[in-house]
């Protein structure tokens, strides 16, 4: 094989579906399923409207862009549905400080519009009375993320390897050339780590070092309902949370309907190594915060939750492409929660760094050796 990728999540099936693209010869392990890890614990979100001006806004607009282009190449098969989103202030403080957020954003190409109260009320009808005003952010979207990866990774054609976990990296003359699975061992010219959360143990078996930690998260999901949540509903506190370093629990409710009718309610954020307990305190503070946006979700039910960990690094900025301490290994993780959202600019970029060609943008800022010892 030309390349092989570790990890059969969003992210390591866009970096396969553009590799393929560019002609190169693909192989994907994953020692799960397709979105097996923090991809199936994922809502979908395809966010422009929760980043500051700077690289990670401008990978997600390159990636939004991508996205429409998938949506028209595999028609239905993604679930992309291109809702907007509506970011809501509670107070005149609070609305001053999202105007000058998105006064930055817009000198980056983000499409953005200052709403009223009344102008909120239009957009969303159940909203909670009294907010100060909000923006809304038409270029934000959905996708159903396990049904993204699954299609494609076969759209890519790369062969599948899945229920295998990789034990080893093959190295020559300090390049890394392959991997060892649990039942196999797979030569390429390039090994791409796109192991999400577990991205830092793939470094160390190549003899270096990636920051990852695990950042648990849940989401509620109600009953289905008639569609009372239009967009991709937030307090401005989401963005703050959003931008933290804190460990301790954080929580914001990000509200949206979808096509089958159950609300998705998310998301919270603490750092807690890979502990999957079941957090009452997480959840609750979740179902009061979407309840205060729309009373109407107040007495409806949770019909379950799910929970999962984003691939966290200290400056909030994935690792993507060639690891110069480990020749022949690439690096595509570190996305947190914005992988989803994130896959197909990633994807591009590790094509692009695997042929030799250019780049779409400078991805200096996501290179893998940035960090200390």
């Amino acid at each position: 094989m030309d390349v092989v990728i570790i990890g059969a999540g969003v992210v390591g099936a866009a970096c396969a579906y553009y590799a393929s693209r560019s002609g190169l010869s693909v192989a994907v392990v994953d020692r799960g399923p397709v979105a097996g890890g923090t991809t199936g614990a994922g809502e979908g979100n395809l966010l422009v409207s929760d980043k500051e001006a700077g690289p990670e806004l401008d990978l997600a607009l390159l990636s939004a862009r991508l996205w429409q282009d998938l949506s028209a190449e595999l028609p239905g098969a993604v679930e992309y549905e291109p809702k907007g989103g509506l970011v809501v202030a509670p107070d005149e403080t609070t609305l001053k400080a999202l105007r000058h957020f998105a006064e930055g954003q817009r000198t980056a190409g983000v499409v953005c519009a200052e709403v009223g109260p009344e102008g909120l009320r239009e957009l969303e009808p159940h909203l909670a009375p009294g907010l100060a005003g909000g923006f809304h952010y038409p270029q934000d979207a959905q996708v159903q993320p396990a049904q993204a990866a699954a299609q494609l990774l076969r759209a890519s054609g790369a062969t599948m390897h899945l229920g295998e976990e990789v034990t080893g990296l093959l190295l020559e003359s300090g390049t890394v050339r392959g991997v060892r699975t649990s039942r196999r061992t797979l030569r390429a010219a390039a090994v791409v780590n796109a192991a999400g959360t577990w991205g830092g143990r793939i470094a160390d078996l190549a003899g270096t070092t990636l920051p990852v930690l695990p950042r648990r998260g849940f989401v509620l999901v109600t009953e289905p309902l008639p569609r009372v949540v239009r967009h991709k509903v937030y307090a401005a506190d989401y963005i703050a949370d959003v931008a933290s370093d804190s460990a301790a629990l954080q929580s914001s409710a990000v509200v949206e309907g979808t096509p089958s009718g159950p609300v998705l309610i998310g998301a919270t954020r603490e750092r807690v190594g890979f502990d999957r307990t079941l957090s009452t305190d997480a959840l609750r503070r979740l179902a009061a915060q979407a309840a205060a946006l729309f009373p109407v979700l107040a007495d409806v039910r949770a019909l379950r939750t799910y929970h999962g960990f984003r691939p966290y690094l200290p400056d909030h900025l994935p690792a993507i492409g060639p690891d110069p301490r480990a020749p022949g290994l690439l690096h595509a993780c570190g996305h947190e929660g914005a992988g989803i959202g994130l896959a197909p600019a990633t994807g591009v970029l590790v094509a692009a760094a695997l042929t030799g060609a250019q780049p779409p943008l400078d991805p200096a800022p996501f290179r893998p050796d940035r960090f200390g010892p």
